[in-house]
């Protein structure tokens, strides 16, 4: 163990920086593409939000261009870590210089910030003249898997890692809130696309964790296009009138299982020539 742990250690820090960010992004997605697409014991499998899945040619595509986002993503954590050395971000590593309780709240905070720049980028990206370079690529997947989480043009890419190099300029944050933050963002990102509702019913209205973005929430928005911009909250959706007008309503049909009834109902009326 010790042997591996000083082969680990003596690795040129771009290539352990490149190494995590492709665990980071590859183990979420494949586990969740693997227990949710092909398990057939799948427990969610009433909760599918859209009813068609898209094609194998798609998701091999999402799956490529998510790895060349952990490319991209690889190279800014590296530049990073250069202005790290440098001493010129607000990174520290003693957790003494602020404390536990300070470390929380910048966790809290990044968290927060990034779902405001999240949503301000995006709807940027909507615009028409950005659009085709920027994010056409992403909304290829208009039923999302797991994969479509990532699967980003190399300018989304470029624009969507930035926010963690603007935040270490200006918040001071601890090497593993910089982890933590960033295993937060990939597990919201891979739930959010997973193309099920994983969340309980009653989430969408209720007053405290209707704040939090559903899986529904999210594929409303590759159905639809120009509504539900939020990534982690709904709060700015609703204060710029973003939120899908029938979203509640979407939410609780799949949740409670009728969406997949329906088209069970459907099937089995269906013509056998059909």
């Amino acid at each position: 163990m010790a042997g591996f742990e000083d082969f680990i250690a003596d690795l040129p820090a771009w290539l352990k920086i490149l190494g995590g960010q492709l665990l980071l992004i590859v183990i979420p997605a494949s586990s969740a593409f693997l227990f949710l697409y092909r398990w057939k014991g799948n427990p969610l499998r009433g909760r599918k939000i859209q009813a068609g899945f898209e094609p194998a040619a798609t998701v091999r595509r999402e799956v490529r261009y998510s790895i060349l986002t952990a490319l991209v993503f690889a190279l800014n954590g590296y530049c990073i870590y250069l202005f790290m050395v440098q001493g010129w971000t607000l990174i520290y590593t003693d957790w003494a210089e602020y404390g536990w309780l300070y470390g929380a709240f910048s966790l809290a905070a990044a968290i927060v910030l990034h779902d405001a720049y999240f949503y301000w980028a995006h709807r940027l990206m909507h615009l028409p003249r950005l659009y085709q370079a920027f994010h056409r690529l992403h909304h290829d997947s208009l039923s999302p898997t797991p994969w479509a989480a990532y699967a980003f043009a190399p300018m989304e890419a470029v624009l969507q890692t930035m926010f963690l190099t603007i935040l270490i300029f200006i918040l001071p944050v601890h090497v593993t809130v910089i982890y933590l933050f960033m295993v937060h963002m990939i597990l919201r990102n891979v739930i959010g696309h997973s193309g099920f509702e994983l969340f309980p019913r009653g989430t969408a209205a209720h007053v405290v964790f209707g704040l939090l973005t559903t899986n529904t929430h999210h594929d409303l928005h590759h159905s639809c296009d120009d509504k539900n911009y939020g990534l982690y909250f709904t709060w700015w959706d609703r204060l710029c009138g973003t939120e899908h007008p029938d979203y509640h309503e979407i939410f609780e049909y799949v949740a409670s299982g009728r969406a997949a009834d329906e088209r069970k109902r459907a099937k089995s009326d269906a013509p056998l020539n059909a």
